[in-house]
Order: structure tokens, then sequence, then C-alpha cells
């Protein structure tokens, strides 16, 4: 068959160009784009070329592109699909079952020799259903979605700016009201005095409030900004990640249309579009793919320090591997390091709730008890926790989650959202006597709230506080800890049932029970997912933390 390449399609670093031209390519090695397809010459020409051609050969069969669906699959669409997304230089040619990849034979080398279900594809053509149509259509769906999580996070970063904006301002006000009121002050008590000496007053009270604003609140600005940087980097790493999903997904689209009816492109392309799918649901924190445990052990981390044991109520993951836990007994918050050792800690004013990541390098922790209601800052520097501003609540704070400047409390009744600053939003759902809220968790997208109370009921919300679903289960009892996963996967744990549930990202029903009291689970107070080390970490009412290693 004459060479092609198809083209106006670039997946990654690939790019396939339309078919071309064979008779310009062969005269004057030119790329220029092909009008018609030749069946019995198998070869590809422009206007301007099909006339000879015709007139040579005028009983061949020529389609024009009115009738491309009659042209044959291009090289390049093969060679692309064919071609091993690892090792370039490799092209494809098994499927591993076990672990739902297509392989090269480097492939098969490096990471699947000891698989036992590594198949040709050239037989799974007949067993392996493709249904490109049908993916097709479920490529369009989710990429709606991708394209919708876009916009929200591109308003995200503006919303980030202006909270930071509206701070200073605030910040600024504060300043000019201490000075007036100073200044009022030292006017009102100058009866007697020298207007020398009423200048001197005043000279040095407005430098004591200046010299405050510069040691406190420019520092609380300082971290502010420091948020707000981060926090848009990780957006807009995140809104990189949505265009070229988006870009993958047109420009295959694009390609599937060209496969036709051969059986092994249409597999490999069948595959690879799940593969699309896959990422953009996980990508949209709706993946349902369910963990499975492949091993555990138990960590100590008490310190010689510690008053009481330990009782880990909040768990946080920096993304470098490090893991923070609230101490509630001991009103401490502790910093792992990989290896679940105690390398450093800090102690909080009051009982700490729940603990929530806000930056790669900071965590917010919710701190209550009755006289104090307020969230702590604190940050990772070098191995060793710095604690920075904090704010006051008029509420109980029992849970935090954070996602893109939005911070989320809850109260034991309520659930509030609150900016960075300490700002009330608003208050986005109520509970009752029978329903309270003491432990929140956010989708990775933020269009999702989860709550539970030990009322033995897990809630799923809508980001305006709307109730989407209620999910209880016989394996839950009195709920006390919950987590949500980079890709949406829900953590749970029943209290007082001793178990570890994964629930689906719509909050309805039980993908998988992870862990119970034959696993070493005794009283779970919290739960947090590890990336780093692809583990679930467990803390519990005593002493000591579990880690679950999941794929």
């Amino acid at each position: 068959m004459a060479t092609s390449s198809p083209s106006s399609v670039e997946l990654g670093s690939d790019e396939v160009k339309d078919y071309i031209c064979n008779a310009c390519e062969d005269q004057n090695n030119v790329e220029t784009c092909a009008d018609f397809y030749c069946k019995q010459c198998e070869r590809f020409y422009c206007g301007n070329c099909i006339d000879p051609h015709g007139k040579a050969l005028a009983k061949h069969t020529t389609f024009g592109r009115v009738e491309i669906d009659k042209w044959p699959v291009s090289k390049k669409v093969v060679d692309f699909l064919q071609t091993c997304d690892v090792h370039k230089d490799h092209k494809i040619h098994q499927f591993c079952n076990l672990h739902k990849q297509l392989c090269c034979p480097q492939c098969v080398s490096d990471q699947h020799s000891k698989c036992s279900k590594v198949t040709p594809i050239s037989e799974l053509t007949n067993t392996q259903p493709t249904d490109l149509q049908g993916l097709s259509v479920e490529l369009e769906t989710v990429m709606g979605g991708i394209k919708s999580l876009q916009i929200n996070q591109e308003a995200s970063v503006q919303s980030l700016q202006r909270t930071y904006k509206e701070h200073g301002a605030v910040m600024i006000e504060q300043l000019h009201g201490n000075l007036n009121t100073n200044i009022d002050k030292c006017c009102n008590s100058s009866v007697g005095t020298s207007g020398k000496n009423l200048k001197e007053e005043m000279c040095w009270s407005v430098l004591s409030i200046l010299n405050e604003f510069d040691n406190i609140t420019v520092k609380e600005l300082n971290e502010i900004k420091e948020e707000v940087i981060s926090i848009k980097g990780s957006v807009t790493i995140s809104i990189h990640k949505c265009t070229s999903l988006h870009n993958d997904w047109s420009q295959f689209h694009e390609i599937v249309q060209k496969i036709g009816d051969n059986k092994e492109l249409c597999l490999i392309a069948s595959i690879k579009c799940k593969h699309i799918i896959q990422q953009a649901l996980t990508l949209l924190g709706k993946s349902g793919k369910a963990f499975n445990v492949q091993g555990k052990s138990k960590h100590n981390v008490r310190i010689p320090s510690d008053s009481d044991s330990c009782g880990i109520s909040g768990i946080c993951v920096l993304p470098d591997g490090q893991v923070l836990v609230a101490d509630f007994n001991n009103k401490r918050v502790k910093l792992l390091s990989q290896q679940y050792q105690v390398v450093s800690h800090w102690n909080v004013r009051a009982n700490p709730r729940g603990i929530c990541l806000i930056t790669p390098s900071e965590v917010a922790v919710a701190v209550n008890t009755r006289n104090i209601h307020e969230v702590q800052f604190i940050t990772v520097n070098q191995g060793k926790l710095v604690p920075g501003r904090k704010f006051q609540l008029q509420h109980r704070c029992t849970g935090l989650a954070h996602h893109q400047g939005d911070l989320f409390v809850t109260s034991g009744q309520q659930l509030y959202k609150y900016s960075l600053n300490g700002k009330l939003i608003c208050r986005l759902y109520n509970g009752d006597f029978d329903f309270g809220v003491d432990t929140c968790a956010v989708s990775p997208t933020g269009d999702r709230l989860y709550i539970i109370s030990w009322h033995n009921k897990l809630l799923t919300l809508a980001r305006d506080g709307t109730l989407l679903a209620t999910y209880t289960d016989p394996a839950l009892v009195r709920p006390d800890g919950l987590h949500v996963t980079p890709a949406g996967q829900v953590l749970v744990c029943g209290w007082q049932s001793h178990t570890v549930l994964q629930v689906g990202w719509e909050g309805q029903s039980k993908l998988t029970k992870l862990a119970t009291r034959e696993d070493g689970v005794r009283f779970p107070w919290s739960v947090c997912y590890s990336s780093t080390t692809s583990s679930i970490i467990v803390g519990q009412s005593r002493d000591n933390i579990l880690v679950f290693r999941v794929e």
C-alpha cells in the first residue's frame, strides 16, 4: 500500500499530517495535501495530479474527500496507534490482562515478564469488545466536564487574587483606624502638657503602631500572599492538564474516525480511548477504582514528653511524603518522616480536631475547647513545625477541608465556608439534633462536599450545600474519620464498628471494606491517603497509626 500521513492531528509530541499526494512526493519530494485516492494504484493524488492519472488510467476507481470513509487507514495513523507510549521505538503487540495495559516487547521485559496473562493483540480481536462509537460518546461527555472544570479553576485563580487584595485593604484600614484612635487619645489626654510633649507622645504612639503593623500584619500578609501564589500555581498546573487532555481527546477522536474496520487497530484505539477516559475521570475526581490492600504496618507516634496516650484526630500528608498528625489528647501537632517516625512537634492552645493541607508546606489545624475555637496555620520548614497566623471563630471548630482558597469548617452542627484570612463567606449546611456535622471533606474539583456525624450517615452535598446523596451502612457505626483522595475516592471510618470503608465518589454505595478489627483497626479516628507511598494511613484512639499499602 502507498505510504501516507494523517494530519492536522497532534497527540503529545507525535505530529500526524493529512494524506499527502504520492505523485508530488515522488516528483518533487514535496508534501501536498491529497484530494483523491485510487483503489487500484493504492496511491493518493492532489487536484493537479489526478488529471494525468485519469487520462492514463481511465478505468481506475478513485474516491474524493467526500468519500473519505473509503480511503485506507494512513500509515502515520497506524504508526501512531501501534507505537508504544513509553518506548517510542517499539510497536505494541501484546496486552497485559492483569494490569490492563498495552505492551511492546520492552514493556513485557521490564514490567510484565511475571504476569500470567500477557496476550498477543491478534488473539484478542474476536473476544475483546471495542465499541468505539460508545466510547466516543462517553469521552465527549467527560470532556464536557473537563471544560467546565477548567472554567471553574480559572475563576478560582481570580477569586484568590481578590481575596488577597481585600485582606490587604482591610489591614491598611485597620492601621488607619488605630492611628486615628491613638492620636485622638493623645489629644484628649494632653490637657496641661506642652505642644512639644504632645508632639513627642503622638510620634511615639504612631511609631509603636507602625512597628506592630510591620511585625504582625506584614508577616500575615506575606503568609497569605505565599499561599495565594502556591495555590495559584497548583490550579494553573491543573488547568494545563485539562487543556492537554482536551486536546488529546479532540485529536484522538479525529484519528478514530479513520480507522475503519481494521480489528487490531480498533482494539488498540479502544484501549487507548478507555485510558483517556480514565485520566479524565481521575482529573474530575470521579475515579471508580477500588483500592486493594497489599500489606500493612503499625507505627508508634508517642514521644517521651507526651502526658497522655495519643489520640490521632487528624492526618495530613505532604507532597514529599512527610505526614502531619493531630494528637488530640496531648494538644500537639506532630511531624512524621516518610518512615512514620516523629521528627518534630508543636503544642497548640487546645485540642486539635482536624488538619488539612493548604499549600505543599502549610496546613491548617482546627483547634477547639469549650472557650477556644480557632484555626491555626502551621508551616513545615526544614523538618521543623513553624506556627503562623491564626484566626478566631464564633462557633466550635471540629473539622476542616480546603479547596483552592476556600476553607470549609464544621462546628458539630453546621458547615461553614471561610476565606483563608478568616472571613466568613456563608453557612452551607445546617444540621439538626439527629444529624450533626462533625467532619468534612471536599472533592478534588471542589464540586462535592462530604460530611459525617456520629449518627451513622455520610452526606454528599453540592458546592452550594444542596443535598445530593445520603449513605448508611451497618459497617459504618459512629463514623469519625473522612478523607477524599486526589482521584476522588472517598474513605470513611466507623469508630465504633472498627472499620475503614471506601465509598463511591457519588456517596451512594460502598466500593470495598478496606480494613476491619481483624486487621488491627481499633476505634479509628482519622484516615488519609498518601499518593507518594500508595498507602492509607489510619489514626486511632491509642498510640499507634496503621499504614495499609494499597494498589
